[in-house]
């Protein structure tokens, strides 16, 4: 999940009541935008696959141990909601924890009711990559993100002046070169196919001049 953890959204904050997200759309669209996401990790673990920022990370230290990649990307977003909360405010960090957390529990419960036999490990980055994007676009949409190292390039960005898509290009590289290590490299290529569908999707349509609802 590589696409860049969006900033509050100061032009949302202004809408009339009329317009703004109620608690049961905000409600439905986590969930649905976590079901998304963990169905894309699901696809891509289930060729050996990896993906971009924090819940890449999550799903290659999942491969190493042998644990769970929802107990895995839920402890390492844990450090970040500190500054969540001092950069973005609570509202933004308690719905990411609740999005996080869906992701975490439904990444965990998919691979006992949804079995995957055969599949390529190019279509199923193509089709990961997809609803990872579709799923992150909803959550953003509602005022949350799914933490992580998108979280830590906004304080530095602010903290350091260290532009924050530099600081997260930097981690998937190294995530990535890491990656190489451990797994297949024709794995880790077919990988990148996912990471670039994902900001692709999240770059062309998440547009708060487009969008106006929150």
């Amino acid at each position: 999940m590589t696409a860049k953890q969006p900033a509050q959204d100061q032009g949302a904050a202004d809408l009339p009541p009329s317009l703004a997200h109620t608690a049961l759309e905000d409600a439905q669209s986590l969930v649905l935008g976590a079901a998304l996401c963990a169905l894309g990790v699901h696809l891509l673990r289930a060729d050996g696959l990896i993906t971009g920022q924090t819940a890449g990370l999550g799903v290659l230290l999942s491969y190493l141990s042998g644990g769970s990649f929802g107990l895995w990307f839920f402890l390492l977003n844990l450090p970040f909601y500190i500054l969540g909360w001092l950069r973005l405010g609570p509202r933004f960090v308690a719905k990411t924890v609740i999005a996080v957390t869906l992701v975490s529990v439904f990444s965990s419960a998919l691979p006992a009711v949804l079995i995957i036999e055969s599949l390529s490990p190019w279509v199923a980055s193509a089709l990961a990559g997809s609803v990872i994007g579709v799923g992150l676009l909803v959550i953003f949409r509602h005022g949350a993100s799914l933490g992580g190292i998108g979280i830590l390039a906004l304080w530095l960005q602010e903290r350091a002046g260290i532009r924050a898509g530099w600081v997260q290009l930097g981690f998937d590289a190294a995530l990535f070169a890491v990656a190489l290590l451990v797994l297949d490299p024709w794995l880790v290529a077919a990988s990148l196919l996912g990471a670039v569908i994902v900001n692709l999707i999240v770059a062309v349509n998440h547009r708060h001049d487009r969008y106006i609802g929150r």
